[in-house]
């Protein structure tokens, strides 16, 4: 099981993703990617799905035409491990060029 973040690592993992945030009330990230349409939202969340899986580790997520609103927590963990920030960074490299600017 991936342990918990903390302290300084917790600090440096979160530093180095751009537009998560923590969630109110949880330990967790949050993030909202906005495509041109709704099958390039698709599209990302079909890549994500696959690395996802291959990780074992998966989001919970929520999608609107061109909208996908992310949130990443280590269930087993009980809060944000470096699994969340790994698919993080897998998913803002899979959205690079595809959201709107």
């Amino acid at each position: 099981m991936a342990a918990k973040l903390t302290g300084a690592k917790r600090k440096a993992a979160l530093k180095s993703l751009k537009g998560w945030k923590l969630q109110e009330g949880r330990d967790a990230i949050e993030k909202t990617y906005t495509f041109d349409n709704f099958v390039t939202a698709f599209g990302f969340m079909s890549s994500t799905a696959l690395v996802a899986q291959q990780m074992d580790h998966h989001p919970e997520w929520f999608n609107v035409y061109n909208r996908v609103d992310v949130v990443l927590s280590t269930h087993d963990a009980g809060g944000l491990t470096q699994l969340d920030i790994d698919l993080a960074s897998v998913m803002d490299g899979l959205a690079k060029g595809r959201t709107k600017k």
